[in-house]
């Protein structure tokens, strides 16, 4: 009897089919083999009789045969065997589209393509996202390479920044007569002091300036606008030359009411606290409360340690010489080139004459007419 094995390549439901076909075929060809021996010697029944027999064998043998390779294609199932496998074309590579000769490169070529590809990318994104180092001043929004100076401040805007803030103070500006509630020596202390601008000094933070004879609080004092904090400051000095450092804002805002005399009159009231820097046990505090055009009240305060102010004196001032008239349409001609404020005085220029406020003014118009003319003229432009 010829021995059966199954191609081990065969496997999952075609290696059932397979080994079924090969069941099939061992089985038919044990039949044929088996019709080709010599039968067995004949007892009773005749040659066509054996003839008969022989194919009804045969046909059991093949129906015996196709069960059986059922029977073991079903063990062959239940067993596990019958399970899908991938196929050997399954298996193999897609077959990629032929190439010319003419158009196959070598490896190295094809590396040296895929390098020189990379590269050119690369470079293309350095060139698109290029970085630059941070500037400080950026942060703040400024720009450094289109050439503008966003770092420095623009002289000509911080003057005309100052002298805005500044203006709502200009009633302020003249003589005055100053008398303290504390006495001093059994007499109360009068003194006379004036305030102008100072344009001079520092020209790119104008300010305004006091100046008295026998104060016992500010002998000589300078008021500005800080345009970095946003505050006033000012800067005192006492009969002792101790000099003190302000920093200050309204507590009552400007305003303009009318008055017994049915003018208006500008009141506020700014208040400055001493800058604490560690050197004194006491600071002051300086407050101007503006009452009407022609008095005004300076507050002064005092403390030590971590204590609240207390007030130590009061000084009443009253105004010596013409009231500054806080309209523009009391000022007609008579407005001062520099401040805006009422003309008090004139002065020439080049066969022209303009006015200014005060002694101030008058000085820096003299020192330089030309810059002052032109910012007036710029101020005159409409927007």
């Amino acid at each position: 009897m010829n021995s059966y094995s199954i191609d081990p390549s065969k496997q999952g439901r075609s290696g059932i089919r397979y080994a079924l076909g090969e069941v099939m075929d061992f089985g038919t060809n044990v039949v044929d083999s088996r019709e080709g021996e010599a039968p067995a010697e004949p007892t009773t029944s005749p040659e066509t009789h054996g003839s008969a027999e022989n194919s009804l064998s045969r046909f059991h043998n093949r129906t015996r045969l196709r069960t059986f390779a059922v029977a073991i294609g079903m063990l062959l199932t239940l067993a596990g065997c019958g399970r899908d496998a991938p196929s050997t074309s399954s298996t193999t590579k897609p077959v990629t589209p032929a190439v010319s000769a003419s158009s196959e490169l070598p490896t190295s070529n094809a590396a040296t393509s895929r390098d020189s590809s990379g590269s050119a990318a690369e470079a293309k994104l350095e060139k698109k996202f290029e970085f630059k180092p941070l500037a400080l001043n950026a942060v703040k929004g400024t720009t450094t390479d289109s050439g503008i100076t966003g770092s420095k401040p623009d002289p000509e805007k911080q003057i005309r920044t100052v002298i805005a803030q500044l203006q709502p103070l200009q009633i302020l500006l003249g003589q005055w007569r100053g008398t303290t509630r504390r006495d001093y020596e059994n007499f109360k202390a009068v003194d006379i002091h004036e305030w102008v601008w100072d344009l001079r000094s520092n020209p790119a933070q104008p300010a305004l300036t006091i100046q008295s004879d026998k104060s016992p609080y500010i002998r000589t004092g300078r008021l500005t606008w800080d345009t970095e904090q946003k505050k006033f400051a000012m800067t005192a000095s006492d009969p002792d030359g101790t000099t003190r450092q302000f920093t200050g804002d309204f507590t009552e805002p400007v305003q303009e009411i009318v008055g017994s005399d049915d003018k208006l009159h500008r009141v506020f009231r700014l208040e400055f606290n001493q800058n604490e820097n560690g050197e004194s046990s006491e600071l002051w505090q300086l407050a101007f409360a503006q009452q009407e055009n022609n008095r005004y009240l300076l507050e002064v305060g005092k403390r030590r340690g971590k204590a609240d102010f207390a007030r130590f004196d009061t000084v009443s001032t009253q105004r010596e010489g013409t009231s500054f008239a806080v309209n523009d349409t009391d000022y007609a001609e008579k407005t001062c080139i520099i401040s805006e404020g009422l003309g008090t005085m004139e002065v020439t220029w080049k066969g022209r004459s303009y006015w200014v406020c005060c002694t101030g003014c008058k000085a820096a118009f003299e020192e330089d007419p030309e810059t002052w003319i032109a910012r007036a003229a710029k101020k005159d432009v409409p927007k």
